[in-house]
């Protein structure tokens, strides 16, 4: 069988069944011993391929990043562990390190902690957000130019998220140039912002009903557990692997600044629990906000590093970025090509 059809099969049972949401405590615990078992497979025959990568040592690599499941590999192995029986890929590969492990789950008492706030009748949630994004520019005589632009951001989401949301974009705007070539072509550009103010019904800016927040939160699993299960399902077959998908999901829901405290709180756990996630940063600024940073390094062809940034003493997610492990196109390494930084408050009126 092969790769192909294999994460066919996947998706096809994946969407027809969620396999965290309905199981017991007591098949959560069979389901680690069924994942080691379904891992254990007979040597091929001469001239025969493995159906899947063998594992032999599971225990060892739980003290090390597991970097072994690729994105190819990853679809034979959930077709082994859903030929198994078994519940899902969280947990028994391993998780985060002790020292990310440790700032993720306070971080989740922290949240469990905190009243999210209270948007009454006639008032707005509002979310302020800086961002930055990388811009690669192609001129016809083969000559490329690249700098990282920002935005400011206030979005408006009224109590009633069906009545009509506000959200003031303040336009892209050069800021940060990697060599003098760049910074002259923009200069000569004379590139200037683009504000808009968008009104739209249920957050319908772009005609997608709830935009990019229309992830149906109230569905997704407490438990952190059946909560990167149920991520892992999602995310299947996206992003440059399972691990690093699982950790871009978790940040990019976190973003939006929408996210109860106890779902926040099981996402904290549920990153917890991803191999190869690690304390990137201790004192990581964002924005002139600090927080630590937490992060997973990728090793394909985009070889980067996704780190959520959290304040340790509120339990908050100040932001995200990605940082660059290595040059490209000729943004440095060590480059945050892209972050976000955000703040969350209770507005009595909206532009």
């Amino acid at each position: 069988m092969n790769t192909k059809t294999s994460a066919d099969k996947v998706r096809r049972r994946l969407a027809s069944v969620d396999p965290a949401a309905h199981v017991t405590e007591d098949e959560l615990n069979r389901s680690r011993e069924r994942s080691l078992a379904a891992m254990q497979v007979e040597a091929p025959q001469e001239g025969e391929a493995a159906p899947y990568p063998a594992v032999t040592d599971l225990s060892a690599r739980r003290s090390s990043p597991a970097r072994w499941l690729t994105s190819a590999a990853a679809a034979a192995v959930v077709a082994a562990l859903i030929a198994g029986d078994v519940v899902g890929l969280a947990g028994w590969r391993g998780g985060a390190t002790a020292q990310a492990a440790e700032v993720l789950n306070n971080a989740a008492q922290m949240t469990i902690k905190t009243t999210d706030p209270v948007v009454g009748p006639g008032q707005y949630l509002r979310i302020k957000s800086t961002n930055v994004w990388g811009t690669n520019t192609y001129e016809q005589d083969g000559s490329q130019y690249r700098w990282l632009d920002t935005e400011k951001s206030d979005l408006y989401i009224p109590a009633d998220r069906s009545a009509e949301w506000v959200w003031q974009r303040g336009g892209r705007v050069p800021t940060t140039f990697f060599d003098a070539e760049s910074k002259d072509f923009a200069l000569k550009q004379n590139i200037q912002p683009s504000p808009e103010l968008l009104r739209a019904r249920n957050g319908a800016f772009y005609g997608s009903p709830g935009g990019w927040m229309s992830t149906d939160l109230a569905r997704l699993p407490r438990d952190p557990y059946r909560l990167l299960n149920s991520i892992y399902k999602q995310t299947l077959g996206h992003g440059q692997s399972v691990d690093g998908e699982a950790l871009v999901f978790i940040a990019d829901l976190l973003r939006t600044g929408v996210v109860p405290a106890d779902l926040r709180a099981a996402l904290y756990k549920a990153a917890a629990m991803i191999p190869g996630v690690t304390v990137t940063e201790g004192q990581a600024n964002l924005d002139g906000r600090k927080g630590v940073a937490i992060g997973r390094l990728e090793d394909g062809p985009a070889k980067s590093r996704q780190e959520i940034i959290i304040d340790p003493q509120t339990g908050l997610m100040i932001g995200e970025r990605s940082v660059l492990t290595q040059a490209q196109e000729g943004f440095p390494a060590g480059t945050a090509s892209t972050w976000t930084a955000i703040e969350t408050s209770v507005s009595n009126t909206a532009p």
